[in-house]
């Protein structure tokens, strides 16, 4: 009787593998890429929101903003920022109330696309000014511009040079203070403005401790204006505080709006000895008939391109700084987690 040999087969997928030891499972899953950074531009101010994204070698992303017929902001980012670290750069200019109305639409629109953190870049912020209560039944603009930031879903706010530095507290999230004040005494310094012949300025009392800060970078001695104010935008020189026969004398302010306040300090400087009289501000807002009245003077004026300003009108005595490098190394810190104040070190709040 003849054997046979049976072969047992295994049925595809009911093989029997080796056991496999036993994985404990971690407190986190890792996934690359973890971090994105998008850098997106409202209309405000696009020349600077490009030299940011050339400093980043980045290019600005793709949102579409146009206004319709009846004055409403319309927009759609064009591209995908879900789990994006999304940079906003909108700058407070005129018009002010188009300029923040589009921001806000612009930060609602990035948190319902699912953005993973969203950062509001404002250099100028809008509405500073109105920092308080000054008289009876006024309103505290730039506390309800903060709360509207807020509750349309901002992250975090980068600023430059506020008017006061209570519009900090006005905020329950992070806020990010920069400065211009280390461009305008390099700036100074490489004229040769520095040391016992040169005297910085407060423009108001309230200005004295980033005048006496900016003194110490340019190894100068402190005076202050006392002006009033007799109605907005309007200022006069009461009287000049501290030793200026005989020095250069720098202004050092946060903005020029009108330039009223700068040209009557300059008056009373020359008129207290000073041999010459340079300003210097962060945000050069220049409205109506500025330009002309600065041209007319003998000030020289220093600024930043927070704000753009229009090149074929601006007078020679008008100098603009660029503040994208600093600003791109703020927003390079904040995207990888790094500090902010040891790009100024540490002086960044001159309050």
């Amino acid at each position: 009787m003849n054997s046979t040999t049976t072969t047992e087969l295994t049925l595809p997928g009911l093989a029997v593998s080796e056991p496999t030891p036993e994985i404990e499972p971690g407190h986190w899953i890792e996934r690359t890429p973890q971090k994105r950074l998008m850098l997106f531009s409202g209309r405000s101010n696009t020349d600077l929101a490009q030299a940011i994204a050339g400093r980043l070698d980045v290019e600005l992303g793709n949102v579409d903003l146009k206004t319709f017929a009846n004055g409403e902001t319309y927009c759609r980012f064009q591209e995908s920022i879900r789990g994006a670290d999304v940079f906003l750069i909108q700058t407070g200019c005129e018009p002010v109330d188009r300029n923040l109305m589009e921001l806000l639409i612009m930060i609602d629109a990035a948190k319902l696309a699912s953005a993973k953190r969203i950062t509001a870049v404002i250099p100028w912020f809008p509405y500073s000014r109105q920092d308080k209560k000054s008289a009876p039944r006024e309103p505290i603009t730039a506390k309800l511009v903060a709360d509207a930031l807020e509750v349309a879903g901002v992250d975090r706010v980068v600023t430059m040079d506020l008017h006061a530095g209570q519009i900090q507290g006005f905020f329950t999230l992070p806020v990010d203070h920069m400065t211009a004040l280390q461009l305008f005494a390099q700036y100074y310094r490489d004229k040769g403005f520095s040391g016992e012949g040169v005297v910085a300025v407060s423009p108001d009392p309230g200005r004295a401790k980033m005048a006496r800060r900016f003194g110490q970078m340019l190894e100068a001695d402190l005076a202050i204006l006392n002006k009033v104010r007799p109605e907005h935008d309007t200022a006069e020189v009461t009287e000049v505080i501290g030793h200026v026969e005989g020095k250069v004398a720098i202004m050092s302010d946060d903005m020029i709006v009108t330039g009223g306040t700068l040209i009557a300090g300059a008056t009373a400087l020359r008129e207290a000895g000073a041999t010459e009289v340079y300003a210097c501000a962060t945000h050069g807002l220049f409205p109506g008939n500025a330009f002309e009245k600065i041209g007319s003077s003998e000030l020289q004026v220093t600024v930043t391109d927070t704000v753009p300003i229009d090149p074929i009108n601006r007078p020679a005595s008008i100098e603009v700084l660029p503040v994208s490098g600093l600003l791109a190394e703020t927003i390079m810190n904040i995207f990888a987690d790094d500090s902010v104040s040891a790009i100024f070190g540490g002086e960044n709040q001159l309050f």
